[in-house]
């Protein structure tokens, strides 16, 4: 592996890119392979289950120059291999075979979120450097100072505006252009904005708010409209509350072709029979709408509703580049971040821990409504 770096450290800087980017999906396509291989029987796959078994280990041998890494590979994989190819033969192996492939995505779990998610929680209950005890101090010091009440604040404001505006924006312009010319060209322009990171529509959000003395030229747009129509430039974003509302504007506008893609999509399965029974009958478009077109979508709306909110709780990208929290705009995953910069690690957790239980009724909701559509169906 050190031979490998080393031989495309000495690569111009733009045929390292494809080079280590050819060698990631040739590492994804080989462990994609031998996965869909392994369960397998039959000769042939025997024989390639046999030679993974040398190829492997000996590749890792190469990579790390490791005798105990590269016998450890081989023990790993020959045993797994062996028993999912013996159980299977034995026509018993579908239990077993599906936790031999789960037992990696089980352990992968387990190390990379439930054992975070205790480790968090008890160092919520533990000081700054995590040597002693606290109890519920941290959390105490959360809803007793103003900064922790402010930024509890606005994470609540930011659930309760992102996820029904955007859903209602979505809404709307999916009813709007349904069946219309055009219609792919313009879900095609509410969608761009997610293919664009949080860090970038921020960047580009902040040239929206930009400000500068009266005296001088706007680069900002909002502030040159403002300047047209004979007002003076404001500071957006540093004006609190509304500040916080300008930063939301950003998250909205993220999350609207998200909403309008998935309910777009649950208007066209609403059956044109009933609206057609309905229209028979003599109700009006919104009548229709309201009646027909919304009970039928119930479940979209569940899941945009649910997947934005979550998306508004654990918000930090947009807040940590156009303010960094400062004007009372943080909320808790910001100050989660500020107060591990600042080595803080027992408030750090108390506010992870504070997110989490935020997070926990949305994610029960959304199972629960997911196990009734299945017994519906």
């Amino acid at each position: 592996m050190s031979a490998f770096l080393a031989w495309i450290s000495t690569l111009p800087a733009l045929a390292q890119i494809p080079l280590v980017l050819l060698a990631f999906f040739a590492v994804i396509a080989l462990l994609i392979f031998f996965i869909e291989i392994a369960p397998r029987s039959g000769r042939k796959y025997t024989i390639i289950r046999a030679a993974a078994c040398v190829l492997i280990p000996a590749l890792i041998f190469w990579a790390l120059g490791s005798v105990y890494w590269a016998a450890g590979a081989a023990a790993v994989f020959g045993g797994l291999f062996f028993l999912l190819d013996y159980r299977s033969k034995q026509g018993a192996g579908y239990l077993f075979q599906l936790v031999g492939f789960m037992s990696p995505a089980i352990f992968l779990l387990a190390i990379g979120l439930i054992y975070p998610t205790i480790q968090t929680t008890i160092q919520a209950f533990m000081n700054s450097r995590g040597t002693r005890f606290v109890g519920l101090e941290n959390f105490i010091w959360i809803f007793t100072q103003d900064t922790g009440i402010r930024t509890v604040l606005n994470t609540f404001v930011w659930v309760l505006i992102v996820p029904t505006v955007s859903t209602i924006f979505g809404l709307a312009y999916a009813v709007f252009i349904d069946k219309s010319r055009g219609e792919k060209i313009f879900k095609v322009l509410v969608f761009m904005p997610m293919a664009i990171s949080f860090v970038g529509a921020s960047i580009i959000w902040r040239f929206v708010y930009a400000v500068r003395p009266a005296d001088q030229e706007q680069i900002g747009l909002l502030n040159q409209i403002v300047v047209w129509m004979g007002g003076q430039p404001v500071d957006w974003i540093s004006n609190s509350p509304w500040n916080t509302f300008f930063l939301i504007v950003v998250l909205i506008w993220i999350q609207t072709g998200f909403a309008m893609v998935i309910l777009s999509a649950a208007i066209k399965g609403v059956p044109a029979e009933q609206l057609e029974a309905a229209e028979l009958d003599g109700t009006n478009a919104w009548q229709r709408f309201t009646n027909v077109t919304v009970p039928g979508i119930r479940s979209a709306l569940v899941v945009v509703l649910t997947t934005i909110s979550i998306a508004s709780l654990k918000v930090f990208d947009i807040v940590r580049t156009m303010t960094a929290g400062a004007n009372e705009t943080s909320v808790i995953a910001n100050e989660m971040y500020s107060q591990w910069q600042g080595f803080e690690v027992g408030r750090s957790a108390a506010f992870a821990v504070v997110l989490f239980v935020m997070v926990l009724p949305i994610v029960v909701y959304n199972a629960r409504q997911i196990a009734k559509q299945r017994e519906i169906r």
